[in-house]
């Protein structure tokens, strides 16, 4: 029972530094971008003013329906800070436990280099390989139907994570191709996407925005890595023992 309350409690330090220092990154490098798009959203977007003007009343009641569907949201300033920053430090730790159980199942990270690699891993699974499918959106932009994209997104972590690990533990050609193939089949399936693309957002500000993710989730995943390898080390957590309670 001590060795899972140490791998949690690794997991939790690591993934509550890794979130903050998320949090930091996205309040200079995303959340200016989605504020500037949200100006695009609120001045309308690709509506037609003019059909509004001769039916105020159909537009009201649309607006009414919009913001009813889209529910409660925190409000700008403070309690949206407050909620931006607790919604990465909750999903650090949630991504932490996922880097630390694997990483023990393989072995544990013995040092900084190591969680690099589990780090880029990390990133290559849960960013990189779902984003070649599907990039990151910001306000107004067209979607496809949100359930279709979450179970495409599922797979694609999936078959990424199993990809990987049979190309780095089981060393052997014919599960390196299996593993390939598993890495490559979600893209040749292909991610859903919208009846159209038309948006109200700039292309370059989209650009900037899918950049501005990609990296800061990068640098998310390889300082999670290293913090883990880090508290690892501080908290005694014996490979094969680990290994044991976790199977």
């Amino acid at each position: 029972m001590s060795i899972f309350r140490n791998v949690v409690f690794v997991a939790a330090l690591a993934g509550l530094c890794a979130g903050i220092l998320m949090a930091a990154m996205q309040a200079y490098a995303t959340v200016p971008l989605i504020l500037e798009a949200e100006l695009f959203e609120n001045a309308g977007g690709g509506h037609d003013h003019a059909a509004e003007a001769a039916a105020p009343a159909a537009a009201e009641q649309a607006v009414a329906e919009a913001e009813e569907e889209e529910g409660w949201a925190p409000e700008d300033g403070f309690e949206r800070t407050f909620y931006t920053v607790l919604a990465n430090i909750v999903t650090g730790i949630g991504f932490g436990l996922v880097l630390v159980a694997a990483s023990e199942l393989a072995g544990g990270i013995r040092n900084w280099r190591e969680g690099i690699f589990w780090g880029l891993a990390g990133f290559a699974v849960f960013t990189l390989a779902p984003g070649l499918g599907l990039a990151p959106e910001l306000p107004a932009m067209p979607a496809a139907d949100l359930a279709t994209r979450q179970v495409w997104w599922i797979a694609t972590v999936a078959a990424t994570a199993a990809g990987l690990a049979l190309i780095a533990f089981r060393r052997t050609l014919p599960l390196a191709l299996l593993g390939l193939a598993l890495i490559v089949v979600p893209h040749l399936v292909g991610a859903p996407q919208p009846e159209s693309h038309d948006s109200p957002i700039p292309a370059d500000l989209h650009h900037s925005f899918v950049v501005a993710v990609t990296v800061t989730n990068l640098i998310f995943w390889v300082a999670l890595g290293m913090l883990v390898a880090m508290f690892r080390q501080r908290i005694s957590i014996p490979a094969g023992e680990a290994r044991e309670s976790l199977a």
